[in-house]
C-alpha cells in the first residue's frame, strides 16, 4: 500500500485554486451520503444545495477536475466520489501522528472518520511519562522522546498538534525537523514553519467568538426593528458616534 511519504496530491501541479481545494471535501461528504443511499446521479443544483455552495461555483470547481456532467442526467455519483478522493489524495494511506493526548487529543484519537477517509493514526505521543503505554482508542501512547523515530519508522508526513499553546512551537519544530511537511494545529497559537510546510489551524474558541458576534448582531437588529424608529424621531443621532457610525459593541 502506498504511503503519504512518497505520494503527494496533484492539486497544485494541476493549478486547482486553493478555494476550490477547500470546497472539495464538502462535495465529497455530500456525494458519500448520496452513494450510501445508492443514488446513481445528481444534478449540479442538488449537489450544490447539499454541499451548501452556489451551483455555478460547483460547476466551475468541477471543471478544474475535468468533470462536466451530462446534460439532462447530471453527474455520476460513484465516479465523482472516486475522482475527488483521488484528487485529494485519499485513495492512498496517510499515516498520521497525534501529539498531545489530553482531552482533545484523546477525542481525536477516538474519531472514527480518519480511517474511512484515508488517514491512519500511526501513533499517539505525549510528554507525560505516566501516559506512556496507556491505550487510547486501542493505541498505546508513546513518550515524546520517541517522536523522531516514530516519524521515521512509519513514514509520517502529517502531524496533528493538540498540545497546550506553550508546547506547540517546540513540538512543531521537532515534527518539521523529523520530516513532517503538513501540520494540523489545534493549539491556540500561531506556528512558525519554513517554506514547504503546510499548516492548517483549527481554533474552536475563535469560531465560537465569530458565532457570538453574529448572535449579538441578530439580537441588536431585532431590538432595533422595534424601537429604532421612535428613538430616532425624538433624538436624531442617538447611539451614533461623531461620524455617524454605530457605536462599537465590543471593546477595542
Amino acid at each position: 500500500m502506498a504511503t503519504g511519504r512518497t505520494h503527494r496530491p496533484a492539486t497544485r501541479s494541476r493549478g486547482i485554486p486553493e478555494a476550490t481545494v477547500a470546497r472539495l471535501p464538502l462535495y465529497l461528504r455530500a456525494l458519500t451520503a448520496l452513494s450510501e443511499r445508492s443514488v446513481p446521479t445528481v444534478s449540479s443544483e442538488e449537489l450544490a444545495a447539499a454541499a451548501g455552495v452556489n451551483s455555478a461555483k460547483l460547476r466551475k470547481d468541477f471543471s478544474y477536475l475535468g468533470s462536466y456532467g451530462t446534460r439532462g442526467v447530471g453527474y455520476d455519483v460513484e465516479y465523482l466520489v472516486y475522482q475527488i478522493s483521488r484528487e485529494l489524495g485519499l485513495t492512498q494511506d496517510w499515516p498520521v501522528v497525534i501529539v498531545g493526548i489530553g482531552n482533545l487529543g484523546a477525542a481525536l484519537a477516538n474519531y472514527g472518520g480518519f480511517a474511512s477517509r484515508g488517514f491512519r493514526v500511526a501513533a499517539l505521543i505525549d510528554a507525560d511519562p505516566q501516559m506512556a503505554g496507556k491505550p487510547v482508542a486501542g493505541i498505546p501512547v508513546q513518550h515524546s522522546d520517541e517522536l523522531e523515530a516514530i516519524i521515521r519508522d512509519n513514514g509520517v508526513s502529517i502531524g496533528v498538534i493538540a498540545t497546550p499553546a506553550g508546547a506547540a512551537q517546540p513540538v512543531c519544530d521537532r515534527l518539521v525537523a523529523a520530516g513532517v511537511t503538513s501540520i494540523l494545529n489545534f493549539a491556540p497559537t500561531v506556528l512558525t514553519v519554513p517554506d514547504g510546510v503546510d499548516v492548517r489551524k483549527v481554533d474552536l474558541s475563535i469560531e465560537l467568538q465569530i458565532l457570538a458576534f453574529h448572535e449579538q448582531r441578530k439580537a441588536g437588529e431585532e431590538s432595533a426593528s422595534g424601537t429604532a424608529a421612535p428613538a430616532a424621531a425624538e433624538e436624531p443621532g442617538a447611539g451614533q458616534g461623531p461620524d455617524g457610525d454605530v457605536s462599537a459593541v465590543m471593546p477595542a
